[in-house]
């Protein structure tokens, strides 16, 4: 019996390194009821990226009118570029019974929280130890030594935010932490505040009992 309900925002957030990216493509590729959330910034794009699949390229004046107009659900300045979470898009996917999932850092989890905070359900992804973030941040090759102690520093940072979060997983075994994640979304869905045509099926319950 398929009873609708509302949408989950979920929000998966990590100091670079913990596995927050693994772990989202690992549930979303076996969940087809959910998907990415895709935001939109004011950077150029890049000759590997997709208009509308990695971001919503849009221009700053048309940012800074979405801004003011409360068309953003959060929003923030990076490295001189903006982005943010259109709104419409989010209450379209919740209102039609779909999830989204969210890769976005604390500062704008915490902007959502003022906005939409009965949507959503959050997990922080922490690291095992200093030592293995270290080590995945080198495997991953992509940064220079000077780089990847700026993404350890920044992480202290972050970490400071853990208890923001609704539910905090360390991140020893990949497999692991994305089948913690699966289990959260799956108790998410079933919220009673999200089953939104729960009530009348229980009033019918109700009902056939008073026919007996």
């Amino acid at each position: 019996m398929n009873i609708a309900r509302r949408g989950v925002m979920l929000v998966i957030a990590s100091p670079s390194g913990a596995g927050k990216t693994s772990i989202s493509h690992a549930v979303m590729a076996t969940d087809p009821g959910i998907e990415l959330s895709v935001s939109v910034t004011t950077r150029a794009k890049r000759h590997s990226e997709m208009d509308g699949v990695h971001y919503h390229f849009i221009s700053v004046p048309e940012f800074e009118r979405m801004r003011a107009d409360g068309e953003l659900l959060e929003w923030a300045s990076v490295h001189g570029n903006l982005y943010a979470t259109p709104r419409a898009r989010v209450e379209q996917t919740l209102s039609a019974g779909r999830d989204i999932l969210f890769d976005i850092d604390y500062q704008g989890t915490l902007q959502l929280y003022e906005r939409c905070r009965a949507d959503m359900v959050t997990v922080f992804i922490l690291p095992p130890s200093i030592k293995e973030l270290r080590a995945r941040l080198e495997r991953r090759a992509e940064d220079g030594p000077d780089v990847i102690m700026r993404r350890l520093k920044n992480a202290r940072v972050e970490m400071e935010h853990w208890s923001d979060y609704d539910h905090v997983i360390v991140n020893e075994d990949l497999e692991q932490s994305v089948e913690k994640v699966r289990a959260i979304l799956s108790a998410a869905r079933t919220a009673g505040r999200r089953l939104t045509q729960m009530g009348s099926f229980v009033k019918d319950l109700q009902n056939q009992i008073d026919s007996l």
